[in-house]
């Protein structure tokens, strides 16, 4: 088989993205993660079909780089906005409304935008938030975002022992048998977050992730370590990832938050073609 790809990061995070209106595209596994290895394959952070939809502007499927799927990716989900622009599917107003693995999705684009290479800023809509679950023996707090996140506030993130811990914490049996992202958060001296993410899937760090930036922002707002609420009423939370800067906005209903909002870049990086081995 032979496919066309592009390539995306936002923030860091990249994707392999395949455009699959016209023609079905249905990989196994060991097909997913041969493209996504970053020695045998082309390497990523996951992969994406663009999908026809009857209810919306497309769907999005996404898949880790392990081959499993099912599950929202924020950064993800600007990518693929960002990619469905450029593949020339109208965005009336600026705004793209998708399907995606948690349900509908909507993108907005800065007014002025033009669908060509180069950096895009997207405003994604992620779902509503509750039920968060406090984990008393690490100081964290549990919660979905469209996919599970440990939120764990630390002190002197940039030394702090992610790859070790957060295979620990991915793989504990009080989150079994999914298991969960873990996000480690430190506030910055401006009002901030700053952030460390170990993804399952990838099974180890990422220099970003979209729902765990969304669920650090929520957390750190609940535990007054981050942001600050506009005269509107909405909380606002700048994070940090690796490479770049984001932005959380929601509004808070105590243990809830609703209206959620991830804004950062989505960079396109190159096509691709490729003949998957006939072995796979």
């Amino acid at each position: 088989m032979r496919l066309h790809l592009h390539k995306y990061h936002g923030a860091g995070n990249d994707f392999l993205l395949c455009d699959a209106r016209e023609s079905s595209v249905a990989l196994s596994e060991a097909q997913v993660r041969f493209l996504c290895d970053r020695h045998t394959g082309i390497g990523a952070d996951g992969f994406m079909l663009l999908e026809k939809s009857d209810a919306a502007a497309f769907r999005m499927r996404f898949f880790n780089p392990d081959g499993s799927g099912g599950m929202m990716c924020g950064n993800g989900g600007r990518c693929i906005a960002a990619f469905a622009l450029r593949q020339g599917i109208p965005a009336p107003g600026g705004r793209l409304d998708f399907e995606a693995p948690d349900g509908p999705h909507t993108a907005f684009f800065p007014a002025g935008t033009e669908p060509v290479g180069g950096t895009l800023q997207v405003r994604l809509g992620m779902k509503d938030v509750s039920g968060m679950q406090w984990i008393d023996a690490e100081n964290a707090v549990f919660l979905d975002t469209g996919t599970r996140h440990l939120v764990v506030p630390v002190e002197g993130l940039d030394t702090y022992p992610v790859a070790s811990e957060g295979a620990r914490l991915r793989a504990d049996a009080r989150f079994a048998p999914q298991g969960t992202n873990v996000d480690f958060i430190e506030p910055d001296d401006a009002g901030g977050l700053r952030i460390r993410t170990f993804e399952k899937g990838v099974e180890g760090e990422t220099l970003a992730c979209g729902t765990g930036i969304v669920a650090a922002a929520i957390v750190a707002w609940r535990r007054s370590m981050a942001g600050r609420q506009e005269e509107d009423g909405r909380v606002r939370v700048p994070v940090r990832a690796a490479i770049a800067q984001l932005e959380v906005t929601f509004s808070s209903w105590g243990l809830s938050a609703t209206d959620v909002f991830l804004t950062g870049p989505a960079t396109e990086v190159c096509t691709i073609d490729i003949l998957l081995p006939e072995n796979l």
